[in-house]
């Protein structure tokens, strides 16, 4: 495909996104369902040539970008509570799926070797990050929950891209050693963590220097890419440090951005992840008549590797009922033996988590990465597919029906926090704190007595100097300038009440929202 080729495919597919957003909220679908369906009707189009797609591009293209949008807004706090039970997902869910998907295939296809068995599991067995926001995003889960969702999709690839790694080299090789694979995951992870946190220091630093709008968000946006290829080329895990690099930049962006860049840098990043998120989908769709068509067509494929297939994603989903259920289990029982033990989550809870495990863009582009001499590679490829394409179609689509019914309990730490109103009693009172002093005259006369009728102040200004040569704006410059000194007191409060723990993130990102919007219309009233 030309390259011309491939950027018309790329406007027909975002052409074919809008239409696809807007079919999935007239039939009230996921989106992610509906643009995997319309990407694979696209695929068999008549007169579209095949989509071939480079494993490595789409990862470096599409995951970076990805990730750090799921990172950035992560709750570090949340995290930190949540560390045991993430980790337990991330690394234990994903070897667990792994040994079971790999057994199960072996049973089915019994002249398959037992690596590139394992290889396929090590394939579906990481739940996807952008698979998972797509779908997470649109639901009303309790904090605990969504926070173990996200953080296990955001870390979970690294383990899953060591144990294909070392899989795929187990069935070329015929060596594999267990505390080799688990050696080298802690170094991945390590490197990883490392050069996350070196490259979200180093651009927050650079940040810090630079005055102009565009260019604090053109960097800030890079930063992913950066990150993510800093660890390809370290030969540690891309993904740990892009999500490290991610939590970094969020942690600090209250600091280092201004009202105006946080605002226009919102609106950019979100039609950005936006478009990546639906090309993805799309892009998964259109590759499958590329990998059916080398199989000898649906039929074919169907019959071969059909049972095959069905008893991985059976596999896939069972495993992940069994590993939470028994986590909750084994909870329960630590729970009545100590009273220092966490409380077990509810079987409402497990049943959510169990079934939110939806896979894609990189349970994608490992299997798409697969070598040419792989055993089995067919059988790999195929079944990723149809993992695929059941949990987005059918776990994506009844998630929040499963939710409903099911309703878990509401987060029990909330009460840890402060109220809306409770936060915003605090913030306001520092805000009159730093304009008290600034509304006085020497002689102790009101400068300002009307601060909070802005607009009837201007327009009593500008009717009084209409008939003057000009504007007297040392006027209007002493009036907001007291506003703006009130929004600053109220954004450090803000800020401390944030850093203290006394309020969660998502109050913090919507009382910062109501500071920028009333920051940049002072700014602009000041002229």
């Amino acid at each position: 495909m030309s390259a011309v080729s491939a950027f018309k495919l790329v406007l027909l597919s975002l052409i074919a996104i809008i239409a696809l957003e807007l079919l999935a909220k007239r039939l009230r679908l996921p989106p992610a369902a509906a643009l995997l369906v319309g990407g694979a009707a696209m695929a068999f189009a008549p007169g579209l040539p095949p989509v071939v797609l480079d494993p490595d591009l789409v990862l470096i293209v599409f995951l970076p970008p990805l990730l750090m949008d799921g990172a950035y807004f992560f709750v570090w706090t949340d995290f930190k509570r949540h560390i045991k039970p993430i980790l337990l997902f991330a690394i234990g869910a994903v070897v667990f799926t792994t040994w079971i998907v790999g057994v199960v295939v072996h049973w089915v296809v019994p002249s398959l070797p037992w690596a590139a068995c394992f290889a396929l599991g090590a394939v579906v067995s990481p739940p996807d990050a952008v698979a998972a926001k797509a779908v997470l995003e649109r639901v009303a889960l309790p904090r605990r929950l969504m926070v173990l969702l996200e953080g296990e999709s955001l870390l979970n690839d690294a383990a899953g891209l060591v144990l294909f790694r070392f899989a795929v080299a187990a069935a070329l090789t015929g060596a594999f050693s267990v505390s080799h694979a688990a050696l080298s995951f802690a170094g991945l992870a390590a490197g990883g963590v490392a050069v996350g946190c070196v490259v979200g220091f180093a651009v927050v630093w650079l940040l810090r220097l630079l005055d102009d709008d565009y260019l604090i968000i053109t960097t800030s946006v890079i930063a992913g890419w950066i990150s993510y290829i800093a660890g390809e080329m370290l030969d540690v895990s891309s993904v740990i440090s892009t999500v490290t690099c991610g939590m970094v930049l969020g942690w600090h962006q209250h600091e280092i951005f201004s009202a105006a860049v946080r605002m226009r840098g919102t609106a950019f990043w979100q039609v950005i992840v936006f478009v990546f998120e639906a090309l993805v989908f799309v892009l998964i769709g259109l590759s499958l008549r590329g990998v059916m068509l080398r199989l000898g067509g649906v039929d074919n494929a169907l019959a071969l590797l059909g049972p095959a297939a069905m008893a991985t994603v059976v596999t896939v989903v069972v495993s992940r009922g069994v590993w939470t259920f028994g986590l909750e289990a084994i909870s329960a029982v630590l729970h009545r033996l100590s009273r220092r033990a966490a409380p077990p989550t509810d079987w409402r809870s497990a049943s959510v988590v169990s079934w939110a495990g939806m896979r894609g863009v990189v349970t994608l582009a490992i299997a798409l990465s697969l070598p040419e001499t792989m055993p089995g590679r067919d059988l790999i490829q195929f079944s990723a597919f149809v993992v695929i394409l059941f949990t987005v179609l059918l776990q994506g689509t009844t998630i929040g029906l499963v939710i409903r019914i099911i309703q878990p309990a509401a987060d029990a730490h909330a009460a840890h926090y402060l109220t809306e109103p409770q936060a915003w009693a605090r913030l306001e009172a520092a805000q009159l704190e730093a304009v008290k002093p600034l509304v006085y005259a020497p002689d102790g006369s009101v400068l300002h007595p009307r601060l909070l009728e802005q607009y009837s102040y201007r327009a009593r200004l500008t009717q009084e100097f209409q008939h003057a040569a000009s504007f007297p704006q040392e006027a209007r410059k002493a009036h907001y300038d007291v506003v703006l000194a009130a929004i600053a007191a109220g954004r450090t409060e803000l800020l401390r009440m944030h850093r203290r723990g006394l309020i969660h993130d998502e109050l913090l990102h919507m009382m910062e929202r109501d500071l920028d919007l009333q920051e940049m219309a002072s700014r602009h009233a000041q002229g």
